[in-house]
């Protein structure tokens, strides 16, 4: 259970990353669209999103990060506390119950955005605080249980 505790920890890390990644190149997709291209950003983009979604290079960023934000990394944190509890690593319940916690308001701060702008700060400084906590919990799975009680 320590190495399954290990590499969701991992795996979460990783899963920061690619969100960092893909929102990054939905967005810069969508400027050089604008800029380069002349394409238009209305009201009538967004109610037609998700039935006819833009075609910009990038585009498809919004949906992996959507995706990957509201469904596949919510499931890793579950499955990160669940294990936990049987992995034996120290505070490692302690560190995925945070990540879970982290996770849960990052979800919210992501969907309220575009009512609450603001939320964005936490959105960005939320997905930094899950990326050092699931590296913590691998260096902590990673160590052994005698360099642990040392």
């Amino acid at each position: 259970m320590r190495s399954t505790y290990l590499w969701l920890s991992r795996l979460m890390a990783l899963s920061v990353v690619i969100q960092a990644m893909t929102i990054v190149f939905a967005v810069s997709g969508l400027f050089h669209w604008i800029g380069s291209k002349g394409g238009t950003l209305d009201e009538s983009v967004f109610k037609s999103w998700a039935d006819t979604p833009p075609t910009f290079t990038g585009a498809i960023g919004h949906g992996i990060h959507l995706l990957a934000g509201e469904r596949v990394i919510p499931v890793i944190a579950l499955l990160l506390l669940i294990v936990a509890f049987f992995a034996k690593v120290p505070k490692g319940v302690a560190i995925a119950a945070v990540i879970f916690v982290l996770v849960l308001a990052q979800a919210w701060t992501g969907l309220e955005g575009q009512n609450m702008p603001y939320l964005g700060l936490w959105h960005g400084l939320g997905a930094f605080l899950i990326f050092g906590a699931a590296m913590a919990a691998a260096m902590m799975a990673k160590k052994s249980p005698s360099d642990a009680a040392a």
